[in-house]
């Protein structure tokens, strides 16, 4: 290995070790604020708010009395209220000893408080994590819009060996004689189709108030929108905004004739010849089985290389409505805990395999790579992370936010919490799951092809 290279692969590891590191602050921070912010607002005294974990290496105490610190471990944070004695919120008795004949005091620990300040304490945490999530995704619609409609033409993309009749801001009326209603469906016809003609198409136009017919490409090539993480694509070196001309000699016009002979590969490996910027690369690409989630419920396990089409033009875009962007970003939130929960319960049935769950080394490299293709996929990516965060959190594991949930909701039935030596018990229970957990997803991140 020459210098060069291994400068390279110390600068992307470097790299993904700072994506890493930034996404889970972020998502950490918002998690913990939101327990430290609601605990204020119901009474409850914080007495330290922790970024990390370990050795402090900056801390202020406010003048509310809480001390506000950065460690050196940057995996996780902590809120410690009053009253408790550890990060996981166990019972301090000699804390809670001190104060049991100063009501005012009493209230201000977390184990003092009435239960519905406890509570509602708890469950801030996943509940600023999904709004953190919806925010984001909402303002990634805001400020990129949606494609208009009519499909407009706002630029054009670099294809090999085809030219174009098609201008910025053409507006297009149908293609080969047919007609589309917007950009969805005019997308979906070229997914679904096969080219009507190899070379070039027949585009019915608006052009500055005239109609015309003109040529232009086939609206779906092969050409890489986008790449995911830990995919084949990723492996082999493919890049946005490449065009696969010909697999294993055999040309390609269109994104779906790639998506056929990759399903039908059966995993062996495929010969890639890539236009790149006006050169052409050979790439070995071998597809992966991917257990894919289905609109009606369920997993397809199919051959894929992990690519997102691009279009033949980059599409002119329009405003989204505040109200529509919002609900988007609800559903949004919605169908990543309903994916989360469904692709859980078909690994523990085994109807899906394992190592579709990442650890810390798998999350670290998606990091990277979403960074690597700009600041919007990774802020993205961020949302999706903080999503899956505050649901693992409402998880009814003892030591989870979602434990101690349940543990009020115990004390809401009988009028009495936990003894303290069962909630130590249990809480030993849970943390040893949650490790045994990460120990198995770390697990996957080396083992797993």
């Amino acid at each position: 290995m020459d210098i060069a290279t291994l400068i390279g692969q110390f600068g992307g590891f470097f790299w993904m070790i700072i994506a890493f590191v930034v996404a889970l602050s972020v998502i950490v921070a918002i998690h913990e604020y939101g327990h430290y912010i609601v605990g204020r607002w119901t009474g409850i005294h914080a007495d330290v708010f922790s970024l990390g974990f370990g050795p402090i290496l900056y801390s202020r105490l406010d003048k509310r009395g809480t001390k506000w610190q950065i460690a050196a471990l940057p995996f996780g944070g902590y809120v410690k209220f009053a009253g408790d004695a550890n990060a996981a919120s166990g019972v301090d008795g000699e804390a809670m000893a001190e104060v049991a004949d100063d009501p005012v005091a009493r209230r201000a620990t977390m184990h003092g408080a009435p239960l519905w300040a406890r509570a509602l304490t708890v469950a801030a945490g996943p509940v600023f994590n999904f709004a953190l999530s919806i925010a984001i995704f909402f303002s990634v619609l805001v400020y990129t819009g949606q494609p208009s409609d009519p499909l407009t033409v706002s630029a054009l993309q670099g294809l090999p060996g085809q030219e174009t009749e098609l201008r910025e801001g053409d507006r297009i009326l149908g293609i080969e004689g047919q007609e589309y209603e917007g950009f969805d469906e005019a997308v979906r016809w070229a997914l679904t189709t096969k080219p009507p003609r190899p070379d070039i198409l027949n585009y019915d136009i608006e052009r500055d108030g005239e109609k015309l017919t003109v040529t232009g490409p086939f609206l779906a090539p092969a050409r890489i929108g986008n790449i995911m993480p830990q995919s084949a694509a990723s492996d082999a070196g493919l890049q946005r905004g490449d065009v696969i001309t010909h697999i294993n000699g055999d040309p390609i016009t269109a994104f779906l004739d790639m998506k056929e002979i990759v399903e039908a590969s059966e995993g062996a490996d495929l010969g890639l010849t890539v236009w790149r910027d006006g050169s052409v690369e050979q790439l070995i690409l071998t597809p992966k089985r991917v257990d894919e989630p289905l609109p009606s419920g369920g997993f397809d396990t199919q051959w894929r290389i992990g690519i997102m089409n691009g279009l033949a033009f980059e599409p002119a875009t329009e405003s989204v409505p505040l109200g529509t962007a919002l609900t988007s970003s609800v559903r949004q939130v919605g169908r990543i805990i309903e994916g989360s929960i469904s692709g859980l319960g078909h690994m523990i049935t085994g109807a899906i395999s394992t190592c579709n769950l990442s650890g810390p080394i798998g999350i670290a490299q998606t990091s990277g790579a979403m960074a690597s293709q700009g600041a919007q996929s990774f802020i993205w990516f961020i949302a999706v992370l903080s999503t899956a965060v505050g649901l693992l959190n409402l998880f009814p594991i003892p030591a989870l936010d979602g434990g101690h949930l349940v543990f009020y909701a115990y004390e809401a039935v009988t009028k009495r919490p936990p003894s303290d030596g069962a909630l130590r018990i249990l809480m030993g229970i849970g943390l040893a799951m949650v490790l045994t957990l990460m120990v198995f997803a770390l697990g996957n991140d080396l083992f797993c092809p």
